[in-house]
């Protein structure tokens, strides 16, 4: 069995008054207030129904917001990924105040109209984000047709030697963070679980990846996928889509519909997924959060 994280984030010991912290009996109500959103709210959605709202898996702790009437009008996963779901301004400034208040923050992302906004309360203290990127939400809805068959399957804990580093790899080149250097135990055991979970999903020849592709959350409305790896000699040649569109149709069995995030500079990316039936939905921003003193003394000694 894998270990449960040993750390969850720090908090400061001053409260805010107008959100309080979300427990599992509020499990019920926070879902129903996300699903009014599905394709806003899938990843909070699918950690809660995996973990919970009260885990170290969810490497933070969730918040709500509430109007005088005592009902929901935000909810927020704060810690190392920091999601949000709002319409209030109020909340989504508490919301950012959080964050800020978070040294383990590390991750903002969602709708860019709402991300804009949070950035403006964020960045009203001294800590500002060190890299902001411009991303595309692509959704897949219908099975598209595939010509050839890969060997497409879920990966396995032997295949974790390769899964590992490649991971790392696709998370540096977004992120310009290593996750083998920073914290290489724990990584390895996101990415163990992760497989033990059945949600990684492998193309592989003579002990090499040819394609890697990651469901990060799931819910009966949307899959969201991550991760997706194509090895260097199989790219522009329509292996990548042919893969994708296979294992795409595989999770249309189950779902309506299946998403993922593409850096708007990235057109080769972009025309793969479009290939293999994704059409571009709305417009996403990722904020990489400056790293606290601790982190850095870390990865310095790392």
């Amino acid at each position: 069995m894998l270990s449960v994280p040993k750390t969850s984030p720090r908090w400061p010991t001053t409260s805010i008054s107008e959100v309080c912290r979300l427990d599992n009996n509020h499990q019920d109500e926070v879902l129903q207030f996300l699903g009014t959103r599905p394709l806003h709210t899938f990843i909070m959605s699918s950690w809660i129904r995996d973990n919970g709202l009260e885990s170290p898996f969810n490497r933070g702790s969730f918040f709500g917001s509430r109007t005088q009437k005592g009902t929901l009008e935000g909810v927020a996963l704060i810690g190392h990924i920091t999601l949000f779901e709002t319409e209030s301004n109020q909340a989504l400034g508490n919301f950012a105040r959080l964050t800020r208040e978070c040294p383990d923050a590390h991750t903002v992302l969602g709708r860019a109209e709402r991300v804009d906004r949070f950035l403006d309360y964020y960045a009203r203290g001294p800590v500002q984000p060190r890299l902001v990127c411009y991303e595309l939400l692509f959704q897949k809805k219908a099975v598209a047709n595939v010509e050839g068959r890969a060997p497409l399957r879920q990966a396995v804990a032997d295949d974790l030697e390769m899964i590992v580093p490649t991971h790392a790899l696709t998370a540096f080149e977004e992120s310009g963070v290593n996750p083998l250097a920073k914290d290489p135990e724990r990584f390895h055991e996101r990415c163990a679980r992760r497989v033990e979970q059945g949600r990684v999903w492998v193309v592989t020849d003579n002990h090499k990846l040819k394609f890697k592709a990651d469901v990060v959350s799931e819910t009966p409305d949307v899959v969201y996928l991550e991760g997706v790896y194509v090895s260097p000699d199989h790219r522009g040649n329509g292996y990548g889509a042919q893969c994708l569109a296979q294992l795409t149709n595989q999770l249309l069995d189950r779902t309506k519909s299946v998403c993922l995030l593409v850096n708007q500079a990235n057109a080769a990316a972009q025309a793969c997924y479009k290939k293999a039936g994704f059409e571009f939905r709305e417009y996403y921003d990722t904020l990489y959060l400056q790293q606290t003193e601790a982190n850095d003394e870390e990865e310095e000694e790392q």
